[in-house]
């Protein structure tokens, strides 16, 4: 895989949404953003590569 994985929709869905509950919950914001929803905040940390998440595939 490259350096920058690409993730299915399902993937980038439970991404988004595990890192705007923590985000929610007081985790720190990654990037400097004017957003102050937290599912806002978590996609544009994902759209500038910030989010430290891993993916890990079974292979069949």
């Amino acid at each position: 895989m490259s350096t920058q994985q690409r993730y299915n929709r399902y993937e980038k869905a439970r991404i988004l949404g595990a890192r705007a509950l923590q985000i929610s919950y007081g985790a720190p914001v990654l990037i400097d953003t004017d957003q102050t929803e937290p599912i806002l905040i978590a996609a544009e940390e994902y759209d500038q590569s910030a989010l430290p998440f891993t993916v890990r595939r079974e292979r069949t």
